[in-house]
């Protein structure tokens, strides 16, 4: 085992601790959504996630493959980061103690800076327990220096990344996201399960750190002494903007009071703003977001989960791919041939996954050259031809060859015939629309929904209502909701 590279052995004590914290984290998110999905249910309103899916929120799995996406950037970020501290103070400050209280200084600060907008002892725990763990592990598994040439053992293991970072970011550009899901994950098994794994459990923690605003639905009271047409209007407008009023005595999102002319907007028992009943009716958008941003506490911890994603995660896929094979050739030969054997790997192993792209994806395809593309052989010509008919927001019923599309065995094409759908405004292009709500992929299903929406037509509203309440993806009914309030679909008034 001491073959393993130690900063590997170190961050994976990190993850492991995450994991824990994440797992819990989730699961109570998930039973306080669970509590206001019953209330919006019981109310008599169309509740999202649907009946099939909110027994998941109080069971362990959701919470735990939840918790993974933490594991995997949080985790992965704070990890990273606090073995590279842990390998500066020993290798280039010799462990200096002069220097520690400096570091511990810093580390404070940032466990300070994430609380900024309110305590919570769950995101707390991570940024103290997680680096601590990693940094104690790392220094203790750490070993002596060994003979030969010392900045050679240190860069060796680093200049795959720097070097494949390089790279990649000179392929960037726009469609780079896009090409990654499309020609790296999409075009083959493996990368589908990924996909669906991330479309399937996602969701879950997503929840734990979005803003009010950003939920589906939200719950509020109004409590008035009397029942007049302004007061009528103030609910209705509420419902409007997925405000949803429900029971008088349980917990609720917003809880307004009503008091002549003034609202008072109150969250877990404070008042977190007043305004006047006509200000609030005139732009009420306006007043929502700003009481979403008042109680909003996880806009640090927001950021740097999505920073470690970005950064942390690549990193640790880095750090795992190159411990294994550093462990794997380890056996036949010494210790530093291993490292470079497996600095060499990684860095083919880069450019491998780069490969699908910068080969797999077409060029632009101009305006009058979309035709030709649509009937190409290659399916990642005719999926650069479908981008262009969505970017240049022109009509795919000009061209015929779309209808083989819809059962394309290329998820890629049938996600970008379904986008290119949503744009069409000719009437036979909507039963074509239809039918790819019954694509077997939830990212298609997903697209369909939201395609309906685009195009304006309310034909599809009772069709859509009908798959929320029998759907099993979670992601999908999201979709499908967000359709529906583009259409001009409204919850109704309830009491």
């Amino acid at each position: 085992m001491n073959r393993i590279w130690y900063v590997f052995r170190a961050v994976l004590t990190g993850l492991f601790a995450t994991q824990v914290l994440a797992t819990l984290h989730v699961y109570l998110s998930n039973s306080a959504l669970f509590e206001a999905v019953m209330q919006v249910k019981q109310a008599g309103y169309l509740a999202i996630p649907n009946a099939l899916v909110a027994p998941s929120l109080k069971a362990f799995k959701p919470a735990f493959l939840g918790g993974v996406f933490f594991t995997l950037s949080l985790g992965a970020g704070l990890s990273v980061c606090a073995a590279i501290v842990a390998w500066v103070w020993d290798r280039i400050l010799a462990r200096s103690r002069a220097l520690l209280p400096a570091i511990i200084g810093l580390w404070l600060a940032l466990v300070a800076a994430i609380n900024s907008q309110g305590f919570s002892v769950i995101v707390t725990g991570y940024f103290l327990i997680v680096p601590f763990i990693v940094f104690v592990a790392t220094l203790k598994w750490i070993p002596p220096e060994k003979g030969g040439s010392k900045w050679a053992q240190r860069v060796v293991p680093v200049l795959p990344i720097v070097l494949l970072t390089l790279i990649w970011t000179a392929h960037a550009d726009r469609f780079l996201f896009l090409d990654i899901r499309d020609f790296l994950l999409l075009s083959n098994g493996i990368g589908q399960k990924v996909d669906n794994f991330y479309y399937r459990y996602t969701l879950y923690p997503a929840q734990v750190f979005k803003t009010l605003q950003q939920k589906t639905l939200k719950t509020c009271r109004v409590t008035t002494n009397t029942q007049t047409t302004d007061d009528r209007q103030l609910r209705r407008v509420l419902i409007d903007n997925d405000y949803l009023p429900v029971g008088k005595t349980s917990p609720v999102d917003l809880d307004i009071a009503v008091s002549e002319n003034i609202l008072a907007l109150r969250h877990a028992g404070h008042t977190v703003m007043q305004t006047t009943l006509q200000a609030f009716l005139a732009r009420p958008g306006k007043a929502l977001n700003a009481f979403s941003a008042q109680i909003d506490r996880h806009g640090p911890f927001r950021q740097a989960t999505i920073i470690s994603l970005v950064l942390g995660f690549p990193v640790l896929l880095y750090l795992t791919v190159f411990s294994l094979l550093q462990f794997a050739s380890g056996f036949p030969v010494s210790r530093s041939r291993s490292f470079i054997i497996a600095a060499c790997l990684c860095f083919f192993i880069g450019l491998a996954l780069l490969a699908p792209l910068v080969l797999g994806r077409s060029k632009t395809v101009p305006v009058d050259r979309v035709a030709e593309a649509l009937n190409a052989p290659r399916w990642q010509q005719r999926v650069s031809g479908l981008r262009t008919v969505v970017d240049e927001k022109l009509e795919i019923d000009r061209y015929p060859a779309y209808g083989r599309m819809i059962t394309s065995p290329h998820l890629p094409e049938r996600y970008w015939l379904t986008k290119a759908l949503g744009a069409s405004r000719r009437p036979e292009t909507f039963p074509a629309l239809m039918a790819l709500l019954d694509d077997p992929h939830p990212n298609v299903v997903s697209m369909a929904f939201y395609a309906l929406g685009q195009r304006g037509d309310r034909r599809a509203v009772e069709d859509i209502l009908k798959r929320i309440k029998t759907s099993d993806h979670w992601y999908n009914q999201w979709y499908a909701y967000r359709a529906l309030r583009a259409l001009g679909w409204r919850q109704p008034e309830r009491g």
